[in-house]
């Protein structure tokens, strides 16, 4: 009796051990319920959108704890100052309100995650020590009698994914793009809607409130695409991407020296497709549970290491980031109606602020100007191209180039401290270690094998993509339960014995 009082607490209560993720059982009792208490609201639009606010924030609360009450508070803020904004006479008023919204919204992402960061570079440059103490989590400890750890400040998840949803949407009411809501409800529901609030896609008020206001449709093509998209992601982040990151990845990121170059150079393969199953696996996820439940998001990747260029490759990637960092920050700096030296200092800017996003760490930081500075070469190619150099590069040697600058890029981002990066970049470089390699592939042959089909899927023809869908649609009910069932088998034979948290949470 005791073992089932403690497996209905890890459900309705937060448990900090074992948040409530897509890829845990328990997640899917609680969607299951869900799907069941919605078949009698979905018909009725107010009694649905009211029923999935609360499931949303309570799904939020299991997932993050405590701190679930900073996305009200945001809520709050954004729904009233967006009323003020729309209503303002004066641009001046308008300006006023936006910058209510700005330091309401980046004041908390501020605080919560980049606060230690300031502080310890502070120190670092200042001959003074400032201490490092969670002021928020004493207040509350001595206001509610809560326990909170003061000596770090915890990161609320998913913060960064709904401060720039919200601020997408002062922002376009202060540039006349869209009408404020007019109910808190329905706001409400558009920040906390759960299937893409942890790590996005980051959807736009102008893509999903008109949404909200439809009654529920689902074609039978489109529940059988939500399956198969579900399916997919499971089968990206549960088989491909945590197999390979604890078996392989981790080990050799964590200890570099232990590992010949060749290693390195498989484990920065590795967690290059690593990165991509782990969030476009959670984004395939998110956009199939919101189909089941009437509501289409938009796609949020699409074959990156395909790409022919830099500037190809961030149009193919965390494609709600990236067209978010293009419209309300580098067209905001002014984009390309500059002169073209701010041009690529307004690029370097977006793209520095952009790994800033990702963490709280120079690392990231360098990440980022890595990208600036690639995009602004591409961008100087492309106008010299035009003008004077007539080569045009063979698609096939773009892509290789493109990817494996990607990958290079990804070692800063992976490695924990800049000591580990330059190791794995020094080990690749000066330890290849040649006639290893044979052993270690007879070493490793499984997960390397995995990480070629991890590659193989990805760069297969979005045609044959499509098939394959169409192949699992046109199967009996019989033959779909039977090969959702081999899926599952298949995922508890090879996952790993901890749940292993989507990547993309952390930010």
């Amino acid at each position: 009796m005791g073992e089932i009082f403690d497996y209905l607490e890890n459900i309705f209560i937060y448990n900090k051990e074992a948040p409530l993720l897509f890829t845990q059982s328990i997640f899917w009792i609680f969607f299951g319920f869900l799907i069941l208490i919605y078949q009698a609201f979905y018909k009725t639009i107010r009694q649905r959108n009211i029923l999935l606010l609360i499931f949303s924030i309570y799904f939020y609360y299991l997932a993050g704890g405590f701190y679930f009450f900073l996305i009200i508070i945001s809520t709050l803020i954004d729904f009233f100052v967006g009323k003020k904004i729309y209503s303002s006479i004066t641009i001046s008023s308008k300006k006023n309100w936006l910058i209510l919204s700005l330091i309401a919204n980046l004041g908390l992402l501020g605080y919560f995650k980049y606060t230690y960061f300031f502080i310890e570079t502070i120190n670092n440059i200042l001959p003074i020590e400032i201490e490092k103490q969670d002021y928020l989590s004493c207040f509350f400890n001595t206001l509610f009698s809560t326990k909170l750890d003061t000596r770090s400040i915890f990161l609320p998840i998913g913060i960064s994914f709904y401060t720039f949803q919200t601020l997408s949407y002062s922002i376009d009411l202060y540039r006349g793009k869209i009408k404020p809501i007019k109910k808190l409800i329905d706001f409400a529901l558009y920040v906390s809607f759960f299937p893409q609030l942890i790590a996005g896609p980051i959807v736009r008020a102008s893509q999903f409130i008109p949404q909200l206001y439809i009654k529920f449709y689902l074609s039978k093509e489109e529940f059988e695409r939500a399956v198969w998209l579900i399916i997919v992601g499971l089968i990206k982040k549960l088989i491909i991407s945590d197999y390979t990151s604890v078996n392989f990845v981790d080990r050799v990121f964590n200890s570099p020296l232990q590992y010949s170059g060749f290693e390195s150079l498989m484990a920065v393969y590795g967690y290059t497709i690593q990165i991509y199953c782990d969030f476009s696996g959670y984004t395939d996820i998110a956009i199939g549970l919101a189909l089941l439940l009437g509501f289409r998001l938009p796609i949020n990747f699409n074959s990156p290491y395909k790409a022919k260029s830099i500037t190809d490759f961030w149009r193919r990637w965390h494609i709600s980031l990236s067209t978010w960092l293009r419209d309300y920050l580098y067209i905001s700096m002014g984009g390309n109606r500059k002169r073209k030296f701010k041009t690529y200092l307004f690029l370097m800017i977006t793209m520095l602020l952009g790994g800033l996003w990702h963490g709280a760490s120079i690392r990231f930081i360098i990440w980022g100007g890595l990208h600036g500075l690639a995009l602004m070469l591409h961008k100087i190619w492309l106008e010299k191209k035009s003008s004077i150099i007539r080569f045009e590069m063979p698609n096939l040697l773009a892509q290789i180039i493109t990817f494996h600058f990607v990958a290079f890029c990804w070692i800063f981002f992976r490695a924990n401290t800049f000591e580990i990066a330059f190791d794995i970049i020094n080990q690749i470089l000066t330890n290849f270690s040649l006639s290893k390699i044979p052993i270690i592939i007879g070493s490793y042959w499984k997960i390397f094998s995995l990480i070629i089909l991890g590659y193989i899927f990805h760069i297969l023809p979005k045609q044959l993509k499509k098939d394959s869908f169409h192949l699992f649609s046109n199967l009996s009910l019989f033959s779909k339960a039977i090969a959702i069932a081999f899926l599952v088998l298949i995922i508890f034979q090879i996952k790993t014995s901890e749940i292993q948290p989507f990547i993309y949470f952390q930010f």
